[in-house]
């Protein structure tokens, strides 16, 4: 009979961000409120974050970790599979989503090496889209002044600047010329990415970096 405890991890990247979805999800999977760990405004390229090394802190042999997706443990490969043959290590379960990750599993190797290849990649593009957005739009001039409407092309920068989570609300807010209305009212609107991720489409939460 299975003894070891259920704990959970859940990690948004800006301080504006709500955990709620991720935690309401954890504890649907079967994981305590008391036994859930956090980290607000932490990205998942960071590997330190207190949260995190309080959860993994907190296994025991014969526990599970569990998490609604990947990328909320980790988005690089690197740092996936690490964290993974640590707890692997100390006999503790990934779970991910529903679905436990079975290291000895080839299929199950595989799947995982491409769920955090992909968390890589989308990591990578936020950030180079975000850098090429803010370079460009500074030279034309597009994110100067303050005018009531965004047009649709500053609106889909305001929300890849939102979704990578290097920017404050303040900051946004600035920049932009905008309230922060308008900044929630962009990120409803824009379209969510489809995800290959281990997951139930009812747990998504916030978009983040």
């Amino acid at each position: 009979m299975d003894t070891g405890w259920t704990l959970g991890y859940a990690r948004v990247s800006t301080a504006g961000q709500d955990l709620t979805a991720q935690t309401d999800a954890l504890v649907a999977l079967g994981v305590p409120m008391e036994r859930v760990f956090t980290d607000k405004g932490m990205t998942g390229t960071k590997r330190d974050r207190p949260g995190l090394r309080a959860a993994l802190a907190a296994c025991r042999p014969g526990d599970t970790l569990v998490v609604t997706k990947l990328d909320r443990l980790a988005r690089s490969l690197r740092d996936a599979t690490d964290i993974a043959a640590e707890l692997t290590k100390k006999d503790v379960r990934l779970n991910l989503g529903g679905s436990v990750y079975d290291p000895t599993d080839p299929v199950g190797r595989l799947l995982f090496n491409v769920l955090g290849m992909v968390a890589e990649f989308e990591s990578d593009l936020i950030r180079a889209r975000t850098r090429e957005g803010t370079a460009t739009a500074k030279v034309k001039g597009k994110l100067k002044g303050r005018k009531p409407k965004l047009s649709p092309t500053r609106e889909r920068l305001l929300v890849d600047l939102y979704r990578a989570g290097d920017h404050t609300i303040t900051e946004l807010m600035e920049l932009f010329g905008v309230g922060r209305a308008t900044i929630y009212r962009a990120r409803d609107r824009a379209p969510i990415a489809a995800s290959t991720d281990l997951t139930l489409a009812r747990v998504d939460g916030e978009h983040e970096a």
